[in-house]
């Protein structure tokens, strides 16, 4: 212990500091200093310990005494040895069919699997902290680097080199400091190099507790589904001061709890640690703000909403690395599935095509039921070979498509049907064990070598047949895999090496051709329905369709229009403008996120006698520009001309919004009335100079006239206003008798109106 003791003596005692003009880490005494901006961080370091003292914003203290840094549970295996997985003929089956409820889709499930025993079992050597892990780690040590420009990092690591049942696991806390960004972001690697078979769970990445005082939530992305948000600010009433603290744990395994502290959810998350492996954890971040409340004539606009919208989200894309797609040439976007469900055609594509084209959509998704399966219907268990009895020459209707100007996006499955697909003849063991079923298909596993055939072969799909979106579908992951010679050691585990192999494969893809936009669904990433968004999907996919599948309008969901329905136009005009306000209502919940990656399903193209007016069909357009204008699905023959004529129009006006301003990857939402269906509510689509467009909406109440303050252009910029839809020319305008609140608008009970900003 002498050598322990010496090291820590010699780091009180000599002071090291490392400084740059904005970011600071200073080492002194027996304390880590880390500040970023307004935001520090100080650590308590000696031999038996390692925790956070105090968090500042700005000198002052928001968290209580206490507070940790790192907790995990160890255990050996016993006997040591790797643990092995099961086989074919190992555990029953699990049968999955689809099902509707509360007018969205569902998964019934059958033959549950049971919990299987494997040739290991685990006894627990103990659960750390690190404020006391003297007992265990008797190495300290520290490094201060610089990776990259503007980036400093600090990794402190302990050994264990005392003889005990961890001799030889070194834990590494990594801590980084960004500059012109007021965040400390921090995970964690945990390295095995005894020869012991080990595993963990019960990971807290950042044990922090943050005081009474700064435990005021707002989430900005959902909670729901079995997920906690990824992104919730915590601070004080007003929302003038706190952090914002983000995870990067994907999709269900992940956690911020009440009190700050975020970590892997112990439901769901356990991992092996071999002799000479490694497991390196998602960062997780805490991101301060600071400043006034602004009470103006709509709403109160306060510090964190203004921080959310344009410095935070510049964050997500610089340093957390989000992608940053260009959509233009991708939205707006026709799915088939409304109305038709698998039940597609070459006929009715080509059908469908040809009045895309002219209503102005940009992209037509082929849904469920291109591909070929053994079974007729059975949809959801299928391949990546086209269904020739449908589709006699699916390469010259893909041609079709394209030609007409209209990207081709596919439906793809992680089922597929071992009588037909050729994943079987070229990975023999790609499926999940125990056998998860799907209409006689079986589900594929992620935590497999099939993770690199699925991403070569919608590669192949998009050289084939020229497809340059693919829609990734149903729920596989979250029931686990255990199959022998697959990635994952336990079924547990395989719930984080499953999530981690579908956005690899992601990666796959983009690396190989970054000219296709990937869009996974709620499904994929967890269940059905499923999760919302995170800040893992986005930093691998371009889109992410978010729960629950809405058809509000649709009519008869699975069948063609018909004159014969026996519904009322009237009632179905009410469901439309319901899934208008249901679709504004998910995209807000999303707010912490770029909104241009998030797609709702969907705006309705039905129109039944008459229920889908060009007032109802403005509404789409604008409720869907929260985001940008995806995703359309619905029988596109019941349109008439009007209804044509009118999407046309629309879709031409936001082009040349976007084209001119850049709205679809804008969104300001500060200082003005949350989403409503009663009253008056509205959002910008701005660019940094005050350019672009601002959506108002009334809803079934309010006021006839309303004036419309629009926070978000520069003071003493002059503006030119006009109103889109009512070809209105309002004159030029002061930032500062905008920001004040002078244009008055009129619109009708769930009238909307796009007013085009401008600068002079």
């Amino acid at each position: 212990m002498k050598a322990a003791v010496f090291l820590i003596i010699s780091l009180i005692t000599e002071p090291f500091s490392y400084y740059a003009e904005k970011n600071i880490i200073t080492v002194e005494n027996n304390k880590i200093i880390i500040q970023a901006g307004m935001i520090k961080r100080i650590i308590s370091l000696d031999q038996s310990s390692f925790s956070t003292e105090n968090i500042l914003i700005n000198n002052l203290d928001i968290i209580t005494k206490g507070s940790g840094e790192l907790s995990l549970s160890f255990y050996s295996a016993s006997p040591n040895e790797q643990p092995i997985g099961i086989t074919a003929t190992t555990g029953r089956a699990m049968e999955q069919s689809a099902g509707i409820a509360n007018s969205t889709d569902i998964l019934k499930i059958s033959n549950e699997k049971e919990v299987l025993k494997q040739n290991v079992s685990w006894v627990k050597i103990g659960d750390l902290k690190s404020d006391s892990w003297g007992r265990i780690f008797n190495t300290i040590n520290y490094t201060i680097s610089d990776p990259s420009k503007g980036v400093k990092r600090l990794n402190v690591r302990v050994r264990s080199v005392n003889g005990q049942a961890m001799n030889g696991v070194a834990i590494n806390l990594f801590y980084e400091i960004y500059e012109g960004y007021p965040v400390i972001r921090k995970w964690v690697e945990i390295t095995n190099n005894s020869p012991q078979w080990l595993k963990i769970d019960n990971l807290a990445m950042d044990d922090i507790i943050l005081s009474e005082k700064y435990r005021n939530k707002t989430e900005f992305t959902p909670a729901e589904r079995g997920a906690s948000s990824s992104i919730i600010s915590f601070g004080i009433k007003d929302n003038s001061e706190g952090v914002i603290i983000g995870s990067e744990v994907p999709s269900a395994l992940r956690y911020i709890n009440s009190q700050g502290g975020t970590g892997y959810t112990p439901e769901y998350f356990e991992w092996v640690i071999g002799p000479t492996e490694k497991f390196v954890s998602d960062p997780v971040f805490m991101y301060a703000y600071q400043g006034e409340t602004i009470a103006n004539i709509s709403a109160i606009s306060t510090s964190l909403d203004r921080t959310v919208e344009t410095p935070f989200k510049q964050f997500l894309y610089d340093i957390i690395g989000l992608k940053n797609a260009d959509l233009s040439s991708y939205v707006p976007i026709w799915c088939s599935w409304s109305n038709f469900g698998p039940y597609i055609s070459d006929s009715n594509i080509r059908e469908m095509a040809d009045i895309a084209a002219k209503a102005g959509f940009k992209n037509m998704i082929l849904d469920a039921g291109w591909a070929k399966s053994a079974n007729p219907g059975a949809w959801a268990t299928s391949s990546t070979i086209p269904d020739e009895n449908k589709f006699p020459d699916f390469k010259k209707l893909a041609a079709y498509i394209i030609n007409k100007g209209i990207r081709l996006g596919l439906w793809v499955s992680c089922y597929r049907d071992p009588r037909i697909a050729p994943d079987f003849k070229t990975i023999q063991n790609g499926y999940s064990l125990p056998l998860i079923k799907r209409d006689e298909g079986l589900a594929m596993s992620f935590a497999s070598s099939w993770k690199h055939y699925y991403a070569d072969n919608i590669i192949y799909l998009r050289d084939q047949f020229g497809a340059s979106y693919f829609k990734q579908d149903l729920t596989n992951i979250k029931f686990g895999d255990i199959a022998f010679g697959h990635d994952s050691r336990t079924q547990k585990e395989s719930l984080l090496r499953g999530l981690r192999g579908l956005l690899e494969s992601m990666d796959e893809i983009s690396h190989s051709s970054p000219d296709i936009l990937m869009e996974i669904t709620h499904e994929i990433y967890w269940g059905t329905p499923g999760v919302p968004c995170d800040l893992a999907a986005l930093k691998h996919v371009n889109a992410y369709h978010i729960p629950p599948n809405d058809y509000s309008g649709a009519g008869n969901r699975n069948q063609r229009y018909s004159d014969s329905w026996k519904f009322n136009a009237d009632s179905l005009r009410v469901k439309l403008i319901d899934g208008c306000f249901n679709a504004r209502k998910a995209f807000y919940a999303h707010r912490g996120l770029p909104l241009q990656s998030i797609e709702y399903y969907g705006a309705a193209t039905l129109n039944f006698k008459g229920s889908l007016t060009p007032e109802v069909q403005k509404r789409q357009v604008c409720s869907w520009l929260m985001g940008v204008p995806s995703v359309y699905a619905g029988d596109l023959a019941s349109l008439t001309d009007e209804n044509i004529k009118t999407y046309k129009e629309c879709f031409e006006l936001l082009e040349k919004l976007n084209y001119n301003y850049g709205i679809y990857k804008n969104f300001q939402f500060s200082g003005v009335p949350a989403p409503t269906d009663t009253d008056w509510h509205w959002w910008g689509k701005l660019n940094s100079l005050g350019n672009g467009a601002v959506i108002v909406m009334r809803g079934s109440e309010g006021d006839q006239k309303r004036i419309i303050n629009i926070p978000w252009v520069l003071h003493d910029s002059k503006y030119k206003i006009r109103l889109s839809f009512s070809k209105k020319e309002l004159g030029v305008f002061t930032g500062k008798e905008l920001i004040q609140g002078t244009i008055l608008l009129t619109l009708i009970p769930y009238g909307q109106e796009i007013i085009e900003i401008s600068e002079i």
